[in-house]
């Protein structure tokens, strides 16, 4: 009896041996916590001509309900603007309609709060189609955009595309005082 008692004991130090590191090594694997975002952006014309603009979409998965904001922060134009250019890359396949699309004062958001639009700027919007198949927004605001402090988002509300991929849009400027349009800088955004 005394030998199938050390047997019994020797067996649940085995068992424990071998059961503790398995569980420890499992845990991670159950884990179902969301993977850190990269904070690495790769960009396709990287010379000096180039800006990055910074941008902030709602949704990145493919075919989801998105809502996207182009941000014009004011290092981002040095005059009034009269009109924006937004060039639409051919390969982003949505439909754009001009209700889902809106200029808008907005606060740009950050660890604690929210990217909100403060204020509706009343703008008219032309979505042009070439026989490409390249797309492009004009927006003309009733009223120039000015330099000052403010922030400004170009708003699109679509649906995503259903490849998934890097998207770049290029926007231009007509500066206030001059009839051809400069470029402003381009957005990257990223849908997986």
């Amino acid at each position: 009896m005394l030998n199938n008692t050390k047997k019994l004991i020797l067996n649940f130090k085995i068992l424990r041996f071998l059961l503790i590191p398995a569980i420890l090594i499992s845990t991670p694997i159950l884990d179902n916590s969301q993977d850190a975002k990269a904070g690495l952006e790769f960009q396709w014309d990287q010379d000096s001509g180039y800006r990055r603009l910074k941008w902030f979409q709602k949704e990145n998965r493919k075919k989801f309900k998105n809502t996207i904001f182009f941000f014009l922060r004011p290092a981002d134009r040095r005059t009034d603007l009269l009109k924006i250019n937004l060039s639409i890359p051919k390969s982003f396949k949505a439909t754009i309609k001009d209700k889902k699309i809106s200029l808008c004062k907005v606060k740009i958001g950050g660890y604690e709060n929210r990217t909100k639009c403060l204020e509706d700027i009343p703008a008219d919007i032309e979505i042009n189609t070439e026989e490409s198949g390249l797309r492009s927004l004009d927006i003309y605001p009733y009223s120039p955009i000015s330099s000052n402090k403010e922030s400004y988002a170009i708003v699109l509300k679509v649906f995503n595309p259903k490849r998934s991929g890097l998207y770049q849009f290029h926007s231009y400027g007509q500066p206030k005082g001059t009839s051809v349009s400069s470029y402003l800088g381009s957005w990257t955004i990223v849908i997986d």
